[in-house]
């Protein structure tokens, strides 16, 4: 393995994604690493740009033949993991990988890369406003909007065990941390 890692992790709805984002825009150095899911494409996400969207098939057959560096059943049935063909493209391409990953996901990798890592750990300002931001995106249906509320109480516990602590309340304000943080990183 080669290169550093930067993981933006958290519960579903802490704004995880926006922060990606928004770096990815800013810094060319960095390369977003693409997971591989077997979820259903939501809304307006595009297969190969915001996930790989596979069979539960070939996700079996992927991990039975050590094509992930990690991955996890996030919801019954529902697996994702980021495949080392992904890194491997991004770190020919000199680029700091960087994740927008699921709380177990992002201790695996921080795990595996030591101090090659940046593990953020995006935090909602309260459980109330997390289930409002879910709410909102009008993905979730009542079962399945529960389910992601019972992970993401579990995952807050994890929170300690990241390098920092972003909590996103004011969005602005949020992306200013992530972004000292992240060019605090590159340059060490």
């Amino acid at each position: 393995m080669q290169g550093k890692i930067i993981l933006f992790c958290g519960p579903s709805g802490s704004g995880k994604t926006t922060v990606t984002k928004h770096l990815l825009a800013r810094n060319s150095a960095l390369g977003f690493s693409v997971s591989a899911t077997t979820r259903k494409l939501r809304g307006i996400e595009k297969d190969g740009v915001d996930y790989q969207f596979i069979s539960e098939k070939d996700f079996l057959h992927k991990i039975k033949e050590n094509e992930f560096i990690e991955w996890e059943e996030v919801y019954n049935g529902v697996y994702y993991g980021t495949l080392k063909s992904e890194l491997e493209k991004l770190w020919a391409q000199n680029k700091t990988v960087i994740f927008d990953v699921d709380v177990r996901g992002g201790l695996a990798l921080k795990k595996q890369f030591g101090e090659k890592a940046l593990a953020v750990f995006v935090m909602p300002p309260s459980i109330e406003a997390l289930e409002e931001r879910l709410y909102a995106r009008r993905t979730e249906n009542p079962a399945s909007l529960q389910q992601r509320m019972d992970k993401a109480k579990q995952e807050l516990g994890y929170a300690k065990l990241f390098d920092h602590v972003i909590i996103n309340q004011d969005l602005h304000e949020t992306l200013m941390k992530a972004e000292q943080m992240v060019d605090k990183f590159l340059k060490s």
